[in-house]
Parts: structure tokens; C-alpha cells; sequence
């Protein structure tokens, strides 16, 4: 069979752009995007959006995978090994340089907002620089994806619309969360800016949104009937909160 009459598929494009394609194809990729105008447009605006995001988050994409987000421990971990685990996590990040908590509690020991909103941070930190694998499930399985987190959570999962805000659902995956399953959805911008819903289940009941920020990330925190959500974006605060306004109310009204 001669490999060259083989259309060039949806992974390959991405493969060529991560420079990850095996060598007997990248000839017939060239050769196809030579002939194919619009994949050649498509091609460029990832190679574009990929240096966006290497540009801003190189810094953080060499760290190791904070523990908590590991998906292993989520069934073995036991619930006092967590509380002090996550005291001591609390206690290193804020040693390390957080800046700008406002209202965050009692100062003897981390607040739920604390810790919910220190995970929804570095689960953003991680996923956002992935431009082949930042999510589980893509956002073209809207309807699959939330009946799946909504299960495996339990609780209403909702992937809210914000084309008005001008973000597309990229997808979302499953992680680990304070005492059981958090989902992650993510969206992102035309010009490449991610932003991501983090939710789990918390003993808190309602609160109002509070704001954290830490480096170059922010993110706006409340909780719902007993579910916790961090919307997390970048450093534009009135876009973050009009994006996390856009969130609560169409949680609110799909029974999220």
C-alpha cells in the first residue's frame, strides 16, 4: 500500500505541530497541508496558540504533579492522612510566595476556601499548558461529558455555555478532590487565554465569591449547596468575574 495516498488525520496535524510526527509522514503531511489551504490556516493558529502558552507557562510545566491531584490516591488516602495533608500543603504554598488572599478565615488553619482554591490552581496550572491532552473527555461530547463527571461526582454537573463571553468548551476531565471526585472543565478564548471550573464536594453550605490570586493566575471561589467552585483564569479580574457571574448563573438556573 503506499502510505502517501493515506488522508492525513485530525491527530497527525497535531502531531506535526508538536513536532511529535514520525519522520516516513511528515513529507505527506507537508504535501497536504500544501494542498489544503484551510488545515495549513488551522495548523498555524495552534503552532501560534502552543508558543502563547509555552511564552506564559513554561515556568510552571516543569513542576512535579502536586500529590493531591494524583488520581491513585483518590480511593486510598485516608480522610485524617488528608486533613493534615492538605494543612501542610496549605502551609509550604503560602510559604512559597501566595499573595492576595482576601477574607481567608481563621489564621490557625486553612479555610475551605483556602484549600479548595489552592487544588483549583494548580489543576489549572497543569492543564492549561497542554495543547494535545488538557482534557479527559473534548467539549464536542458536551452531553456525554457531563452525564460522565455528573456520576462519578454526584451531583449535577453542568459545562455552562459562555460563547457569550467569547470562551468555547474544550472538555473536562475527572480529579481528585478534598474527600472524593472533583470535576474540571475547560474553555478557552480566541486568542488562546484558558479558564476552568474546578468543583467538589465541600461541608460548607453557601458563601458568597471570593477572590484569590497567586503569580500570574487568578480565581473567583463560592459554594452551592454543599459543592465548592473555582472559577480560575488570568490576571484580568473584571473578565474573571464576568466569566465566573456567567458560571453561577447558568449553574444556578440548570440545577448545578
Amino acid at each position: 500500500m503506499n502510505d502517501r495516498k493515506i488522508p492525513v488525520t485530525e491527530d497527525e496535524l497535531h502531531a506535526f505541530v508538536d513536532g511529535e510526527l514520525p519522520p516516513e509522514r511528515r513529507v505527506d503531511v507537508e504535501a497536504w497541508l500544501a494542498a489544503h489551504p484551510e488545515d495549513a490556516e488551522r495548523v498555524q493558529s495552534w503552532r501560534i496558540m502552543a508558543e502563547m502558552l509555552h511564552a506564559r507557562y513554561d515556568g510552571v510545566a516543569q513542576e512535579a504533579v502536586p500529590a493531591r491531584l494524583e488520581l491513585e490516591r483518590l480511593e486510598r488516602r485516608p480522610r485524617q492522612w488528608l486533613y493534615g495533608a492538605v494543612a501542610a500543603t496549605l502551609v509550604a504554598f503560602v510559604a512559597g510566595g501566595t499573595a492576595g488572599w482576601v477574607a481567608h478565615g481563621a489564621a490557625n488553619a486553612p479555610s475551605t476556601f483556602q484549600s479548595f482554591t489552592a487544588d483549583a490552581l494548580d489543576a489549572h496550572r497543569l492543564y492549561v499548558v497542554e495543547v494535545r491532552h488538557p482534557v479527559e473527555v473534548p467539549g464536542n461530547e458536551r452531553d456525554h461529558l457531563q452525564a460522565w463527571l455528573t456520576r462519578r461526582c454526584g451531583w449535577t454537573v453542568f459545562a455552562p455555555n459562555l460563547e457569550a463571553s467569547g470562551l468555547k468548551l474544550v472538555g473536562g476531565r475527572l480529579l481528585p478532590g478534598p474527600s472524593g471526585p472533583a470535576s474540571f472543565l475547560m474553555y478557552e478564548g480566541t486568542s488562546g487565554e484558558r479558564y476552568t471550573i474546578y468543583t467538589a464536594k465541600t461541608e460548607t453550605g453557601e458563601t458568597q465569591m471570593r477572590y484569590a490570586r497567586t503569580n500570574k493566575d487568578e480565581a473567583l471561589f463560592w459554594a452551592e449547596r454543599g459543592v465548592g467552585y473555582v472559577v480560575s483564569g488570568g490576571t484580568d479580574r473584571d473578565r474573571l468575574t464576568k466569566v465566573a457571574q456567567a458560571v453561577y448563573d447558568q449553574t444556578e438556573k440548570n440545577g448545578g
